[in-house]
């Protein structure tokens, strides 16, 4: 597969503190990487390590074999997490405006951004000026704005933050549509159940270190063991003495057992008690959320996964 970014060994301290250490993944052509993290964790001083908004002390980032100030920017795409349009000025004018900052021919930029805002249900704001838009307009504006130059890697910061369901489905498409065709998309998000949904690989870092990389498939079967919910009146202590539950947890009629990472789930499924209350009963892996709360609370450590960039 091909690749498009590689951060290799970065390394960066604030004054006597480290705030990035040995940081490394890969971003691929056509795949979605999600760069995941608890705040604080690094992840926005790696992103602007990649954006050349900083340098770092150690290590280098390539893209397309370009390294450090001789990176073609024009061709990276970036939605920061903290927005910000000018409020004075008409819609058309600031996305165009966007593209020529990336050298983008004026009018392939106009037709673009009209394509794009009829898709993002905006046709007619063209003239509309910035603060004339709810909150939610403007953040698809700005993000037309990201992709108006037709990146090889996009890079968004928290890209779901504050909008509605509605246009969270309008950016899952656009976002899953751009892979397709090629873009290599590094995504920086809190809301797990959509990185779980949308994206091919993950980094996720912790204390400026890196604790779980590799495919998310990957990441599922070696970390994310198997838990069985049942709904019932059930006492805690019947079902602690169940074989290869790690641990239980309740909430009214409901009962989430944690197994061991080696369970058979055909074969456990016979050791249940017959004298259990069982109205409901699904096994599945824990989520991608659970496995960042372990993460980030230091509940579980997380094994090495993808070493080989998967």
């Amino acid at each position: 597969m091909e690749n498009v970014l590689s951060v290799h060994n970065l390394e960066k301290s604030f004054k006597k503190t480290k705030v990035l250490q040995d940081i490394s993944f890969e971003v691929n052509k056509g795949e979605i990487m999600a760069i995941l993290g608890p705040n604080g964790a690094g992840k926005s001083t790696t992103i602007r390590n990649i954006m050349g908004i900083m340098y770092p002390d150690e290590g280098e980032v390539t893209f397309h074999g370009h390294h450090g100030e001789g990176i073609p920017r024009h061709k990276i795409g970036y939605l920061p997490e903290e927005r910000g349009l000018y409020k004075n000025v008409k819609v058309m004018d600031i996305l165009l405006y966007f593209a020529e900052l990336k050298d983008y021919p004026k009018e392939k930029a106009k037709k673009r951004a009209l394509d794009y805002l009829k898709k993002f249900g905006l046709e007619g704001k063209e003239n509309a000026s910035v603060e004339e838009l709810s909150k939610g307009m403007g953040q698809k504006v700005q993000f037309i704005g990201s992709i108006i130059h037709e990146p090889e890697l996009l890079i968004l910061d928290e890209p779901f933050s504050g909008l509605d369901p509605v246009s969270q489905e309008v950016f899952k498409q656009e976002i899953k549509e751009l892979a397709s065709n090629g873009t290599g998309i590094l995504l920086s998000s809190h809301q797990m159940n959509l990185v779980e949904e949308m994206c091919d690989r993950l980094f996720m870092i912790h204390q400026g270190q890196k604790v779980i990389y590799g495919s998310m498939n990957d990441v599922k079967a070696e970390y994310a063991n198997f838990k069985c919910t049942i709904y019932g009146n059930n006492e805690l202590r019947q079902l602690e003495t169940i074989p290869q539950v790690t641990r239980v947890e309740q909430d009214g009629l409901t009962s989430i057992l944690y197994l061991t990472q080696d369970v058979q789930v055909p074969s456990w499924i016979k050791q249940i008690p017959e004298s259990l209350n069982i109205q409901e009963l699904s096994v599945d892996r824990i989520s991608l959320h659970e496995i960042f709360i372990d993460v980030a609370t230091g509940q579980s450590i997380a094994k090495e996964v993808g070493d080989s960039h998967a």
